[in-house]
């Protein structure tokens, strides 16, 4: 199963990304996250890697290279190992080479690519590449694939979610992440997603999250979730540390049951 996670910037997507790698790791899962966030670099530290992995923009050769490549559909005039790899029809993740995947146990990251500089251009290339990687990837019965999103919805524009099974959306607790979230569940619908739930992030109160859930169920979204704010996690995000479990590692079991389980949520 592959996961999208979305939503609004700064709603807690590299969190709940977080919590559910280590909560399908628990169960006994291989997983992949996938870092699709060329804004935030923080991913690797929560999940308990000392460094980032080399991007897999770098794999193929740059943006430029993705470009040219893409419009001859990654032909055999691409020569390197990065290229060979993205010809292939699937690939699975004992493919990717070792530099460009940080593992501890079963559980993996791959990290698409970032912007570093000024003046670098449009992150278009690393949506493409994400895509493109995403639709070749091939998962055994024990594999799931996490991805952390870029913040918004410009991901859906560049196709990354036609390979996804799941789409689930951060909401915070904002008008505006509301009203993303009633964008997302549209799109994903649009692309033939069917599996769409709503998680809500950093929720001071129930009375807050009863709202919240009220105003999702009139967008037509269910809720299977709520991490409630946590002041462990606030502390571990501030001191680039990794997440610890805690009481929202408690809170993601359920919302984990649903996503791979679909038709047994409420």
């Amino acid at each position: 199963m592959k996961i999208s996670v979305c939503g609004k910037g700064g709603s807690g997507k590299s969190t709940i990304s977080t919590l559910l790698a280590h909560e399908a790791r628990s169960r006994g899962y291989r997983v992949l996250v996938v870092d699709s966030d060329e804004s935030n670099s923080g991913l690797f530290r929560m999940l308990g890697f000392d460094k980032p992995p080399v991007p897999l923009m770098e794999l193929v050769g740059g943006k430029r290279r993705v470009q040219r490549a893409l419009k001859r559909g990654f032909s055999s005039d691409d020569s390197g190992e990065g290229m060979t790899v993205m010809r292939q029809d699937s690939i699975k993740i004992d493919d990717i080479p070792p530099e460009h995947i940080m593992t501890k146990d079963s559980l993996h990251l791959v990290c698409i690519g970032k912007i570093l500089q000024s003046l670098e251009g449009c992150a278009c290339p690393m949506g493409v590449l994400s895509r493109e990687f995403l639709k070749k990837l091939s998962l055994e019965k024990n594999e799931i694939v996490v991805v952390d999103m870029e913040a918004g919805v410009e991901h859906f524009g560049r196709g990354v979610e036609t390979s996804i099974d799941s789409v689930l959306i951060v909401v915070e607790p904002s008008f505006e992440s509301l009203q993303l979230a009633e964008r997302i569940n549209s799109l994903s619908a649009g692309i033939g997603i069917k599996n769409i739930r709503a998680i809500l992030s950093k929720v001071p109160s129930d009375e807050i999250a009863s709202k919240l859930e009220s105003t999702l169920v009139k967008q037509g979204i269910d809720t299977i979730g709520c991490i409630h704010y946590d002041t462990e996690i606030f502390h571990s995000c501030l001191e680039g540390l990794g997440l610890a479990n805690g009481a929202a590692g408690e809170e993601i079991k359920d919302v984990f049951s649903s996503i791979i389980s679909p038709t047994t949520s409420g």
